[in-house]
Parts: C-alpha cells; sequence; structure tokens
C-alpha cells in the first residue's frame, strides 16, 4: 500500500512552537530514516514558520528526493510585491501548492480582515491547492470555497484546537463536516494521536474519525501525521489507521493513506 503523509516539518534553525520537538533542527536526511523505519513511503512537506530558510529547506530536500518529498508552501501574503509569485509558483521543482498557518505576529486576523482576500483567485487561477490551519476559521473556509469552486482546499489537523483533546476537543467537530458539502474542500486527517489522551490506539477518538470519513468520504480525507508533536511512533501513527479502524478497509484504505491526497495536490508519486 502507498503510504503518504500529508503534513510534516523539517527544519535547519529557529525555535520550533512548544508542542513540536525543542530540537535546533529536523533535517530531510533525518527524516528519509525515519520514514524509512515507519515504512511510509512519501510525504508532503510544509515549511515550518519558524525557520525563515523553511521553503528552502523543504525544496532542496524534495529535489534531492522527487518520488518522496514535496512541498507545499508559503509566502508574507500581506506584501504586495509578493503577489505575482503565485503564477509561477509551481513552477519551483518539488512544489505542488500553498500552506498558511497565520502564526506570526500580525497575521491571526489575515483570514478574516481581508488581507488573504486577493490569494483566493490568484490560486484558482493558477491550480494552486491551499492548505490552512484554520480552528475556529471554519465558516471562512467554506465561505471561500463557495466562492472559488475551482479552488481546492486542504482543512489542516481535522480544524481541531491546539491543545483540544478528547470528546471536549471533539465539541465543534459539526462545524468542519458541514464544510463536506463543498466538494472542493478536504480535510487532513492529521495529527489525530494528539487530541487523546488515551493510549495507543486512542479508541476514544475513532468516533469522531468515523464521522469525518462519512461526511468527508476516502476521497477527501488524507492520513497524516505532523510527526514532530506526536504523541506515539510514526509507526503506530500509520497502524491505528491501517490496523484499528475496523470500518476502513480495501480501496477505502488505499485513497485514505495516500492516493486521495496525491490526486488532490496532482502529485504522481511512485508505488
Amino acid at each position: 500500500m502507498l503510504i503518504v503523509d500529508s503534513q510534516v516539518h523539517i527544519w535547519t534553525s529557529g525555535t520550533p512552537v512548544n508542542i513540536h520537538r525543542q530540537v535546533p533542527s529536523y533535517t530531510g536526511d533525518e527524516l528519509l530514516r525515519d520514514m524509512d523505519a515507519a515504512r511510509v513511503n512519501a510525504v508532503v512537506l510544509h515549511p515550518p514558520s519558524w525557520d525563515m530558510r523553511a521553503n528552502e529547506v523543504a525544496l532542496d530536500a524534495a529535489r534531492r528526493h522527487p518520488d518522496r518529498l514535496a512541498v507545499l508552501g508559503f509566502f508574507d501574503i500581506g506584501k504586495p510585491e509578493n503577489r505575482k509569485l503565485v503564477d509561477t509558483w509551481k513552477s519551483q521543482p518539488g512544489m505542488l501548492g500553498l500552506r498558511f498557518a497565520f502564526l506570526r505576529p500580525g497575521e491571526e486576523n489575515w483570514l478574516v480582515d481581508g488581507t488573504a482576500d486577493w490569494l483566493w483567485p490568484a490560486a484558482e487561477r493558477a491550480g494552486l491547492p491551499v492548505g490552512l490551519l484554520c480552528a475556529n476559521r471554519t465558516k471562512v473556509v467554506g465561505e471561500i470555497a463557495a466562492k472559488h469552486p475551482g479552488l481546492k482546499l486542504l482543512v489542516d489537523h481535522m480544524a481541531r484546537p491546539r491543545g483540544a483533546r478528547d470528546d471536549a476537543g471533539w465539541a465543534d467537530l459539526g462545524d468542519l463536516l458541514a464544510l463536506a458539502k463543498y466538494p472542493n474542500v478536504a480535510v487532513k486527517a492529521s495529527g489525530a494521536p494528539s487530541y487523546s489522551s488515551e493510549a495507543y490506539p486512542y479508541r476514544n477518538i475513532h468516533p469522531y474519525l468515523k464521522r469525518i470519513f462519512d461526511a468527508f468520504g476516502p476521497a477527501r480525507m488524507f492520513w497524516g501525521t505532523d510527526i514532530t508533536r506526536m504523541p506515539c511512533s510514526w509507526r503506530q501513527c500509520v497502524t491505528m489507521y491501517t490496523e484499528e479502524l475496523p470500518w476502513l478497509k480495501g480501496r477505502d484504505l488505499e485513497l485514505v493513506m495516500g492516493r486521495a491526497l496525491c490526486e488532490w495536490i496532482g502529485w504522481k508519486v511512485k508505488g
């Protein structure tokens, strides 16, 4: 089975936000070693906000390993001079789209204050899928999806708030499920173990994963980890889905574990 992780960070400088490993670097070579150990075929890199060279670091790794690594990168959308980047964004080898977390100081309201409004039609015209860290902003994502039906959107981490766990952490799941009516919205089911206080295989959150699957279907639900903040091994992140969810089998499992993601972002991965 082709296994593709929908979200992983690598970095060579900067201080990670405190939910990630507190190490000065996690390199592409370290990543590939860990991927092999976990039997993960490929990964979509998301350059992290704390490394000023994040895009460059990710693209360098993807150029060296094009069958295993691809990138959803970012730039400062608040600078008018950067708007011209969209049209040629995918000309960078290994770059397949965009992803924005809006975590840097001053960016917190960019999704709602008009700063990002120019981006959606531009990305739609350029055929760029866009990933969004949007906990508590799902309504806005729906509005964007409705206005720009040709724009493919990916919702990070099932729109779970940072630090959310157990039933309380899923109380607003209905807001995410409401996005399923937009065929251009997909959900990254990434980071699941971190949203449970139980031990592996985190059975108390399985019903929530099933609700997401039932709403979005296997073609719009993408497994992933955000491995540098997971409470378990990468291999356990894999087997939680491949061995512990009895309702996820056959072709549906293959889609969720990687094939649907590759189709969504236009990545032709061998395997």
